[in-house]
């Protein structure tokens, strides 16, 4: 017996837009984010943390007249993760902090995310 379209099961579907909404939703939720390898795993709050400890806003702004995002130029100096946190480890050898490895990694990631967005 066939069916009639009528009476066939119709899942509704989501429109494109929607279903896209929604994957990011889900895995902007879980954690997962587009980032680059070096990043993948720092501790972001640590991150936020040793900003905030070591000043860096401070520094920053006595170093661009009191402007403190001024510092952060994507596609200027920096132009991909690499360099990022090589100018994050700049900052630590320059000024004596002693962060270690995974701690310089954390704040490049915060900056990545706050800033920059690079992907590689």
């Amino acid at each position: 017996m066939a069916r009639s379209p009528a009476s066939a099961s119709v899942r509704p579907r989501l429109p494109r837009a929607a279903a896209a909404l929604l994957l990011g939703l889900l895995l902007g939720s879980t954690g997962l984010r587009a980032e680059p390898a070096i990043f993948q795993g720092a501790d972001l709050a640590m991150g936020r943390k040793l900003i905030q400890e070591n000043r860096c806003d401070a520094c920053h702004a006595e170093k661009t007249g009191g402007k403190p995002h001024a510092i952060y130029r994507p596609g200027k100096r920096l132009t991909n993760a690499g360099y990022l946190r090589g100018m994050v480890e700049q900052c630590n050898t320059e000024l004596g902090l002693s962060l270690f490895p995974e701690d310089v990694t954390a704040i490049a990631a915060v900056l990545n995310l706050e800033h920059y967005r690079f992907k590689d």
